[in-house]
């Protein structure tokens, strides 16, 4: 990129940049302390993943760091471990980015990019609303002004009705939070252009500074950050600490990369250039390792950063290298500049962020559209809501993967005939009309034949000779739809071969594609059924049943 440079660029950059950094450094802040750590690994997770990226990512605006969507699932990881101790919450959120980095990057060189289809958007729906509720609740007690702990949803909100009904609200913290929220979602609804983000932290960092209001009644701030940047350690902790999260990195892999290889593409369709999503994968691999050796943690791509970027005029991935700069030089130089923060203005950071993840409208669209695509976003949302966000994330895959085998198990299939006035052979329940062939029953499967659904095939069959209207002598197989055929279905087409042919009726197959006719000669079933079985297109089966049992069929139109 810096080699096909051009000059004109890089003003449109830097002042992306030195916007974005306004940016960065909130939201950076108030996601590390969501996943709870402390603010300053925010930072530290912001840095190196964009320089990271800048080198090894595809996409020539897109924006990485901390995300809203990961802070749950690292604190549900880091929380039984950590017992308390920052230190060893630190280093284990260092093992955690360095894993995932490790995953991402094998399985971009794998080329595994293809295993986030997986994730469908019912599916997606409900983990994202799920991670979303999740992170509202743990952040609605630093909006109040009190602590309350808990390692469940439930448990965390009953911790807060406990501090409201007990008096805890600390009204400073209240009063700036809220107000902090009013001032995002006015700009995001007025005047989007404007990062209101930037606006509500500043004036509230202002505000604490001018009345002096930093440890007065309660009042949490971040304080002054620790000078200069962090060194290069990779975290010193037992072989069962990396085991023991290795479920915990895998959910943080797919969640990100599927996040950024949507808002990748997006991005690129825009800008009128392509992405290789292998290369997405590899180069947040990177990203992640990069954070995991300099003290920070899992990060992915912004959804709400890269806009920005995008709206200020960045036209490369200049503009996250001088936004990493500009973070390094206030650390090195000011890093005080940001002690009078409160904790209830990133608390309302990160509720504001999360609120649009939330899609209410998608899962409601989903109920009027098609019923079971919405009762598996909900099993998804209760699933990361109610068991924490690593289980939710593994039940939404292994939920859309049961989706899958269920509608492999059981495809669509019928019985063909010809209806008057249309060309072809269409389904007789879709046309109660449809003139059958006596003696021959034509049969579509909508499905590859594999082990789950082969037994499912042969009882279709059977039934469909047993209430054919008359004797049948031919089952033609319109097999069009049938990409592939494994061995136990294989084996289940020989026995249903055997089984006609003892009752007197020839098994035949139509449109069947040339690479799953090589399986089923690989299996030694396609000469065992007989090569004058298969025919190019229904027609010819039909041309060749006529002829063969010198049926008269009356009124044909080809």
């Amino acid at each position: 990129m810096l080699r096909d440079y051009k000059l004109r660029d890089l003003g449109p950059d830097v002042f992306a940049g030195f916007v974005l950094t306004a940016v960065l450094i909130p939201t950076g802040m108030a996601y590390a302390q969501a996943a709870g750590l402390p603010a300053i690994t925010g930072l530290y997770a912001t840095i190196f993943p964009l320089l990271a990226y800048a080198i090894f990512g595809p996409s020539r605006i897109l924006v990485l760091g901390p995300d809203s969507a990961l802070a749950a699932v690292i604190a549900s990881a880091l929380l039984p471990m950590t017992a308390g101790d920052p230190a060893r919450a630190l280093t284990l959120a260092s093992v955690l980015a360095i894993l995932s980095g490790v995953l991402c990057t094998v399985a971009g060189i794998a080329r595994f990019g293809f295993i986030t289809d997986l994730l469908s958007k019912p599916i997606r729906y409900g983990y994202l609303n799920g991670i979303a509720l999740i992170v509202i609740v743990s952040q609605i007690p630093k909006l109040l002004g009190f602590s309350a702990t808990g390692a469940s949803l439930v448990e965390q909100a009953s911790g807060i009705w406990e501090g409201v009904v007990g008096g805890r609200i600390n009204a400073v913290a209240c009063g700036i939070g809220f107000s902090c929220l009013v001032v995002i979602f006015v700009f995001r609804r007025w005047a989007p252009r404007i990062p209101g983000v930037l606006v509500a932290v500043v004036g509230a960092t202002l505000a604490v500074w001018y009345f002096g209001l930093a440890g007065s009644g309660g009042l949490l701030v971040v304080g002054p950050l620790p000078q200069g940047l962090p060194s290069f350690a990779l975290p010193d902790v037992s072989f069962s600490d990396w085991t023991t999260l290795l479920a915990a990195a895998f959910a943080i892999t797919l969640v990100s990369f599927a996040d950024i290889s949507v808002l990748s593409r997006t991005f690129a369709i825009r800008g009128g250039y392509e992405v290789e999503p292998n290369q997405e994968f590899i180069a947040l691999g990177a990203a992640n390792i990069a954070a995991g050796c300099f003290q920070g943690f899992p990060v992915s791509s912004s959804a709400s950063r890269t806009p920005v970027a995008e709206s200020v005029g960045s036209r490369t991935q200049v503009t996250g290298v001088v936004g990493a700069v500009c973070i390094s030089v206030m650390l090195v130089a000011a890093p005080g500049l940001l002690a009078d923060l409160p904790a209830a203005a990133l608390a309302a950071v990160v509720i504001a962020a999360c609120v649009t993840i939330v899609d209410v409208r998608g899962v409601v669209r989903l109920y009027h559209l098609r019923r079971t695509e919405f009762a598996l976003s909900i099993m998804c949302f209760l699933g990361v809501a109610m068991l924490g966000t690593v289980r939710g994330v593994l039940i939404a895959v292994g939920v859309a993967l049961l989706a899958f085998i269920w509608r492999a198990w059981r495809p669509y299939s019928a019985v063909l005939g010809r209806v008057d006035g249309l060309k072809g052979y269409h389904d007789i329940s879709r046309h109660p009309g449809a003139r059958l062939i006596p003696g021959l029953i034509l049969f579509r499967w909508d499905a590859p034949l594999f082990f789950a659904n082969a037994e499912v095939f042969r009882q279709l069959v059977r039934r469909a000779v047993a209430e054919a209207p008359t004797p049948t002598k031919w089952v033609v197989v319109a097999a069009e739809p049938v990409t592939d055929v494994d061995t136990t279905a294989a084996d289940m087409l020989a026995a249903l071969d055997e089984e006609l042919h003892a009752a007197g009726m020839d098994l035949c197959f139509a449109e069947m594609k040339d690479p799953v006719k090589d399986h089923l000669k690989k299996y030694g079933l396609f000469n065992r059924i007989g090569t004058e079985s298969f025919f190019p297109t229904i027609g010819q089966a039909v041309d060749r049943y006529l002829q063969a049992h010198k049926v008269q069929w009356r009124d044909w139109d080809e």
